[in-house]
């Protein structure tokens, strides 16, 4: 029941970062690239095409690559955890 309810949490967080990210285009508020990145991030444990949307994006993007990279880590240390 706990890998359910972890999984669950993952899918919820990384599609509310999209949606921020999606919000965040038109919004001069929300930095949206940021988001939409971070919820791939946490996506791409989930979904194949996350990561490979990511992997793309690491060839396009090197600096964003090791940002992305960067924040694999947190949400790893974090997934590790038990949250």
């Amino acid at each position: 029941m706990l890998k359910y309810a972890k999984r669950l949490l993952v899918l919820i967080l990384g599609w509310i970062f999209i949606v921020f990210g999606i919000v965040g285009l038109f919004l001069p508020i929300l930095q949206g690239v940021l988001f939409i990145v971070a919820g791939l991030v946490i996506l791409s444990s989930e979904y194949v095409w996350a990561h490979h949307l990511l992997a793309k994006l690491r060839q396009r993007y090197p600096k964003v690559a090791n940002a992305a990279d960067h924040a694999t880590a947190k949400v790893n240390r974090w997934m590790r955890r038990g949250v």
